[in-house]
């Protein structure tokens, strides 16, 4: 019997000729034999792999599922259990941005009077997040459930409405800041534009609609030079992108109110202060290093002219805020098409009475007992604006908002709780 080389590569030319039809046969068989296997094993592979990749998109899945901040009885359980209202004629409210400085405090008082809250905010790191988390254990420790989520997640919102029939909304979720801006421009599309059509539009499905309540801001006046500034005046020259992304909000809620039948509110915000605020604004700041001892550079405007500004203290704004939420009136839709008209209003809620940048510092200088050092530098133009001052006779007229705080008495309580939160005594951090 020949051997394998001998068919392969015959020794003499004359057996290769007469064995040259078998051989070839029995190359073809082989070789087809080979291909066939292959062709069986390559789809083994095939399938093996698909195999693997749809057991790994599972497991993902199932991560995915049981690694998720929000979902499950329990869940479901504590936010109905949060948004249960206490008192006859109360609401049952979600507020966005709840752990942030007016979310916080106006989630307060409305579960102090009784009515339903859910918080939701997303605990980003514009500023320190520890504060955020300090402002949670705050809403918990008052039977608030703080949701950690983003309004730009509609499968969210639509589990909370399908969770609670809210009958409010109070929006104050944003990316705030005016110099931010042009380091991040888009994180406030992201959350000011996109975040805000994501709530409206899960606001417009529900059934029952919301009444919605929402922090535009006094920055949307930008270069307006009338004094003070009013509800009907110019809106339409921003001086930054944080300007422009709440002048947009207002344009896109209006559409909503027209279109849907959603009933909204705006509330221009003029320069928020207090207990737990943000310690992106100057009086923060300015608290922090002089009492580090550190330099703070207080900006003047054209002409050596000291910026001004309408500080309004957050338990005013608070007010304010409930007062829109009691008078706001009912949404007119159902299943996302408008039965009627529905209230489109916008607010002004200040103080009416500006007080310059210089003064402000002098009196935390008085409450710290320290004296600040001082950088006085021309105002660059990154957005900010010379003064503001709020008319606040709509408010006033709508819902009888009346401010009552002044800078000197607000300071003096925000003074008196950063010194406690940041563990200062006799002008000292302890430990």
């Amino acid at each position: 019997m020949p051997s394998l080389e001998e068919e392969l590569f015959p020794s003499t030319p004359g057996k290769f000729k007469i064995e040259r039809t078998h051989t070839m046969n029995r190359q073809f068989h082989r070789c087809f034999t080979s291909t066939s296997t292959m062709f069986l094993w390559a789809l083994f592979l095939v399938a093996l792999t698909a195999s693997y990749l749809s057991f790994q998109s599972f497991v993902d899945s199932g991560s995915r599922y049981f690694s998720a901040s929000w979902g499950g009885i329990q869940w479901e359980k504590q936010v109905r259990n949060s948004a249960q209202i206490h008192r006859s004629g109360g609401m049952s409210v979600l507020v966005t941005g709840a752990a942030g400085f007016v979310g916080t405090h106006v989630s307060l008082a409305l579960k102090k009077r009784g009515d339903g809250v859910v918080g939701l905010d997303n605990f980003n790191n514009y500023y320190d997040p520890s504060l955020k988390k300090a402002r949670k254990t705050l809403l918990q420790n008052h039977g608030i459930f703080a949701i950690e989520g983003d309004i730009n997640d509609a499968k969210l919102l639509a589990k909370l409405f399908d969770t609670v029939a809210f009958t409010h909304v109070m929006h104050l979720a944003a990316q705030a800041g005016v110099r931010y801006a042009m380091e991040n421009p888009h994180s406030y599309v992201h959350s000011n534009i996109a975040g805000l059509v994501t709530l409206l539009e899960a606001c417009k499905s529900a059934n029952p609609q919301p009444s919605i309540v929402w922090a535009s801001s006094s920055s949307v006046y930008g270069l307006n030079e009338k004094v003070p500034f009013s509800e009907d005046d110019r809106t339409d020259q921003p001086a930054s992108l944080y300007a422009a992304t709440k002048k947009a909000g207002e344009e896109i809620t209006h559409t909503y109110n027209h279109i849907y039948g959603l009933s909204i509110t705006g509330l221009r915000f003029f320069t928020v202060y207090g207990p737990w605020g943000r310690p992106d604004m100057a009086y923060f700041s300015f608290t922090r290093n002089i009492l580090q001892g550190k330099p703070i550079t207080v900006y003047r405007g054209k002409d050596h002219v000291d910026l001004a500004r309408d500080f309004t203290y957050i338990d005013d704004i608070v007010k304010g805020c409930l007062g829109s939420l009691d008078t706001s009136g009912k949404s007119t839709g159902s299943g996302g098409k408008k039965r009627g008209p529905a209230p489109y209003r916008i607010f002004n809620l200040g103080n009416t009475s500006p007080v310059t940048v210089p003064k402000l510092v002098s009196i935390l200088e008085r409450h710290l007992k320290m004296k600040a050092k001082k950088n006085i530098v021309e105002m660059p133009g990154n957005g900010d604006v010379p003064f503001t001052h709020a008319n606040i006779s709509c408010a006033q007229k709508e819902f009888g908002y009346k401010p009552t705080t002044d800078l000197q008495t607000g300071l003096k309580k925000f003074v008196r709780w950063y010194l406690s939160y940041y563990g200062y005594s006799h002008g000292k951090r302890n430990g």
